[in-house]
């Protein structure tokens, strides 16, 4: 079936000629008709002023290809700052020579420049002429080019981009223009940008009711015009229809949208007159109801269920935040392969092309709009843990500007029926970093113990936290009324003082399950969940065994840039997934808690009581460890090694080299995982759960070669990428899981190497020159294809020092 996530993926990698919303293809901004600007560009990192000026000469300039992140490129080093990732930030600026032919300006036509995102505090120019600035680098951004355009003549886009307080944000955000751009022509009376919405009134399985409100950029004096609006099904028939700003249509027979079966229509309006249509304006639309209850949780399309949250930051590793679609679209669907069903876009707004993912493979989203209010919090702007924290960020803008963020936010991203709740902000509320309350002394409300120093009456008062975020979620609500309103509490003890949990519908718990129970019974309307949790088991098992708690968002889904730790340290490790999208131990583990199909998995690690440290290490250490067991069988003749399998199944056997393991499995109860204490001896690890799912593991050789394999799906993907995997095998073809080999890679034809990511946080190496280590014996390489137009194919090699080569040869056109 063709569903309508194919056409929104597509529309990510035209580089050339208008997309004409007659053909069905969406403009990202809901009007006109769009042609990607992404190719064309010239960067320089550097502050030079002079560069607004058109005749300035801009021909020594590097060649880029947006989305372009100038962070990722750059040197680490342990003097920048450890919330950055170790990547500094710096001043760009970006240059586009523009050729506009009279026809596209005719008949009060206009062109106006859209970009998805630039980080950040950026300012647009075209011919000398400042069109704008914008500081957040999250927002998407529209400017009107018309009134400074010369037709026939070359017109130039100039763009500075200032990311010289680098250390803004906790987490690496990536520099430059770092999402698409888009050149979009409209008629002079067009849709507004974002102004088709759509709200579901009612869904039977015999009916569906769909209002749909559009709006018209419309000069005064020429409001004669007629909108028809329709919904298309997945194969394009019209199922319904209607007229006018705002009508209410019927779907008979509907088809939901859900997670199991993430069905999507479409929305297309028609700006119709005189009887011809000069603008159209089309949306995704999925038929789907939401509802919060505070004593059964979340319901979607009537259904209660527990929502199996991850967080996640925009980068990818080596690619920084300019991450094309087929990797986003890769990740997400192996979270969603270890039982993940909803991600919370932390702690800012995402590249649309990730809510359009998440729209067609069915997965719910939390958005997000900022981790800072009107104050900043610490972050090292030097190293890690040394010295005084500083206070670069956001907050200098705020006052400004986040009125607009959160409306553009809203307005951009609803009509993604992926989309459940908007939060407002993330842990604005930390206790005395900077407001204060006299709660943190203790002693009332059920809590006993001094926070952060206790009541600091000379710092703000936490009562204004209360105050901004009734204005920020009534700016939610006036753009749209049909999802909840959230906010992750890191403080909720103080912020319970406060009027931050009631401006909000639905309140999120960072790591406080203890209050799940008491805060219940305390305020009995409260609709809570988890936004923000550890990945152990008793973090779960306070959702799963409380009806009322709907669900939690684990921090975090994918292993991300920044929030080091020291040096070298270029990120976390919290995530399920490695910085190269490899599923982790850890994200086994997950799996067998929240997957529905059969999981089995095994890991193992030396038995701590068979060396020094004895048995209380090896309790003190036991939850840890065995949630973070590789799947590895190389160890010495006879020595004691704990096998764990990670399965969803009642109990498992286990063999080695086809012989049972006489014993029982003990079972953890503080973490639900199985383990066997055996001697080790070579040969094949092999556990069948009572699930009748299995996993093995063979002893490996030295490394002997390496084994590349492209990504089918990515072979004939929208985007100009190729994600090929890079491994090295023993003799017989098996992984060999502690090998760290240097590889590099050249491509032959139409292609170039954007990086090799092997993900592992501690390298600090640079992995866009083509070489990089391997990490647990493999890598991915990621190839920019088309190229040279010239060029249909192109040949990737992969080389390493007494290791046999790999090739793989990938089409380019």
């Amino acid at each position: 079936m063709k569903h309508f996530r194919v056409i929104a993926l597509l529309l990510l990698s035209l580089g050339c000629g208008y997309v004409a919303a007659q053909a069905g293809i969406p403009s990202p901004t809901s009007f006109g008709e769009a042609r990607s600007l992404n190719d064309g560009w010239r960067f320089l990192l550097a502050d030079d002023s002079a560069a607004i000026a058109p005749t300035y000469d801009d021909s020594q300039w590097q060649r880029v290809q947006l989305p372009h992140d100038w962070g990722v490129t750059q040197p680490m080093s342990p003097d920048c700052g450890s919330c950055q990732g170790y990547l500094p930030g710096g001043m760009g600026w970006y240059r586009r020579h523009l050729q506009v032919g009279a026809d596209e300006l005719s008949d009060g036509r206009r062109l106006y420049i859209y970009f998805e995102g630039v980080y950040n505090r950026s300012t647009v120019y075209v011919n000398g002429h400042r069109l704008g600035y914008r500081p957040s680098g999250f927002a998407s951004i529209l400017y009107d080019l018309t009134p400074h355009l010369r037709p026939g003549e070359d017109n130039v886009l100039a763009v500075s981009v200032d990311h010289t307080r680098q250390n803004d944000s906790r987490w690496y955000t990536g520099s430059g223009i770092n999402r698409p751009v888009w050149l979009v022509s409209a008629p002079k009376t067009h849709f507004t940008l974002w102004g088709t919405t759509w709200n579901v009134k009612s869904l039977t399985d015999k009916k569906a009711v769909v209002e749909i409100t559009t709006a018209l950029d419309v000069p005064a004096q020429e409001a004669a015009s007629t909108v028809v609006v329709e919904i298309l099904d997945a194969e394009g028939k019209v199922v319904a229809s209607g007229k006018g700003l705002t009508c209410r249509l019927t779907v008979n027979k509907p088809h939901a949208w859900s997670l199991k079966d993430p069905y999507l229509y479409r929305i297309r309006a028609r700006l119709m007159e005189r009887g011809a249509k000069v603008d159209e304006s089309v949306v995704p639309l999925g038929l789907r109801t939401l509802q919060f209850s505070p004593d059964k949780g979340f319901a979607l399309n009537g259904e209660w269920m527990k929502v199996k949250g991850v967080c996640l930051h925009d980068d990818a590793g080596v690619l920084g935040t300019a991450v094309p679609a087929d990797v986003w679209k890769t990740r997400l669907q192996t979270l969603k392969q270890i039982g993940v069903n909803a991600i919370r876009m932390s702690h800012n707004p995402h590249a649309p092309v990730v809510y359009s993912l998440c729209d067609s493979l069915g997965l719910l989203v939390m958005d997000e709009a900022s981790d800072e209010w009107e104050f900043p919090k610490r972050k090292w702007l030097k190293g890690w843990n040394k010295g005084t924290p500083g206070f670069e960020g956001t907050f200098d803008y705020f006052e400004e500007w986040i009125d607009r963020d959160v409306a553009d936010m809203v307005r951009r991203d609803r009509c993604h029926p992926s989309i459940f709740l908007w939060s407002i902000g993330n842990e604005v509320d930390y206790p005395n970093d900077p407001y204060s309350h006299p709660i943190l002394n203790g002693g009332t409300g059920g809590f006993t113990q001094p926070m952060y120093g206790g009541y600091k009456p000379n710092q703000p008062n936490a009562e204004r936290i209360g105050k901004i975020a009734q204005r920020l979620s009534r700016i939610v609500r006036e753009n749209d009324a049909s999802r909840a309103v959230t906010g992750a509490l890191a403080g909720v003890v103080m912020s319970n003082e406060t009027a931050y949990p009631e401006a909000v519908d639905v309140v999120g718990y960072n790591y406080t399950e203890s209050r799940y129970g008491e805060d219940h019974q305390r305020y009995p309307g409260r609709v809570i969940y988890g936004s923000e949790n550890r990945h152990d088991l008793p973090a779960w098992r306070a959702v799963r065994e409380n009806e009322h708690i709907f669900g939690q968002f684990l921090w975090t889904g994918i292993d991300y840039l920044g929030e080091s730790g020291a040096w070298p340290a270029r990120g976390s490790e919290a995530g399920l997934l490695d910085l190269a999208g490899n599923i982790k131990p850890l994200g086994h583990y997950r799996a067998a808690l929240w997957a529905e199909q059969p999981v089995c998995y095994i890991g193992t690690y030396p038995n701590a009581t068979s060396r020094r440290g004895g048995r209380r290490q090896n309790r003190q250490n036991r939850q840890w460890v065995s949630s973070y067991a590789p799947a590895v069988w190389n160890y010495e003749d006879g020595q004691s090694i704990r096998v764990v399998c990670y399965t969803n199944a009642p109990t498992a056997k286990l063999y080695l080299n086809d012989t049972p393991i006489a014993a029982e499995p003990t079972r953890d109860e503080n973490t639900e995982i199985l383990y066997w204490d055996i001697d080790y001896a070579p040969g094949t690890l092999r556990c069948v759960a009572s699930n009748d799912a299995t996993a093995s593991i063979a002893t490996c050789g030295r490394p002997y070669a390496l084994r590349a394999t492209a990504d089918k799906a990515s072979l004939s993907g929208p985007d100009d990428i190729v994600q090929v995997a890079v491994e090295v095998v023993d003799e017989e073809g098996n992984l060999v899981a502690l090998a760290d080999n240097e590889i590099t890679c050249y491509a032959e034809g139409g292609a170039r190497v954007l990086g090799l990511e092997n993900g592992d946080i501690r390298d600090t190496s640079d992995k866009t020159d083509s070489r990089c280590r391997l990490h647990g014996g493999r890598l991915v390489a990621y190839i920019a294809k088309g190229m040279r137009s010239e060029q249909t194919s192109a040949r990737l090699h992969f080389i390493s020092p007494l290791l046999k080569s790999a090739e793989v040869e990938i089409e380019t056109r």
